[in-house]
């Protein structure tokens, strides 16, 4: 069963994200089997929001234990270094099937 990892974020420095963690990330994601299915900035939460305008990400992989491999790798902590300090973030792993495919 995929499992997704869902980011929501409130970004503090966007651009030293974009120039460091998020140059660095996306190829391991690949590496490590994930890839990216929603990428956005200026959201809106509609109930029990915790920031103003949240950045949300979210990556399926083909199971928990491969994106466990990927969160738990000597590559992504060295890559994760680059995102400290700038902003927060939340994290959820969740296994799902994969979703209907729209009606047409």
């Amino acid at each position: 069963m995929p499992t997704y990892m869902i980011i929501t974020a409130e970004f503090t420095d966007r651009q030293r994200f974009l120039d460091g963690y998020a140059k660095v990330v996306p190829p391991l994601v690949r590496q490590f089997g994930g890839r990216y299915i929603v990428k956005g900035a200026g959201g809106a939460f509609l109930e029990g929001g915790w920031c103003e305008s949240p950045s949300a990400l979210v990556s399926e992989w083909p199971s928990r234990e491969a994106a466990l491999h990927f969160w738990n790798s000597p590559e992504y902590a060295a890559a994760k270094d680059l995102r400290a300090g700038t902003g927060r973030f939340q994290v959820l792993l969740i296994d799902s099937p994969p979703p209907d495919p729209p009606a047409g």
